[in-house]
């Protein structure tokens, strides 16, 4: 029981920490990405960055341990969760938009 435990509580942490990075990630390239003159190409890195520290941590934790695989699964799916939660508060402050800074201009 002890092993279980103990797998699943490091499994859980290691999904939370790579959903978080892993969403969190996301959201910062849509946000930056969109601005960018290069967007395909830092949509393109940012995957690949993102899919290839995820991919490397699920075998990492899941190696020979199906308990703490399915906690990583677990933890990266709740953290997906609690990244959309605090990123939709955060989607309301604007980060270098043109179209909201000729607003701004346009209004003061």
């Amino acid at each position: 029981m002890r092993e279980w435990t103990v797998g699943g509580a490091l499994g859980l942490v290691v999904g939370l920490v790579m959903g978080a990075m892993f969403f969190g990630g996301l959201w910062l390239t849509v946000r930056l990405g969109v601005t960018s003159r290069f967007a395909p190409l830092w949509f393109l890195l940012s995957l690949l960055v993102r899919l290839g520290v995820a991919l490397a941590a699920f075998v990492w934790v899941g190696r020979d341990e199906p308990v703490r695989l399915m906690a990583a699964l677990v933890g990266f799916i709740v953290a997906r969760s609690a990244v959309l939660r605090v990123t939709r508060a955060m989607s309301l402050l604007p980060i270098g938009d043109p179209a909201q800074e000729a607003s701004r201009g346009a209004q003061s």
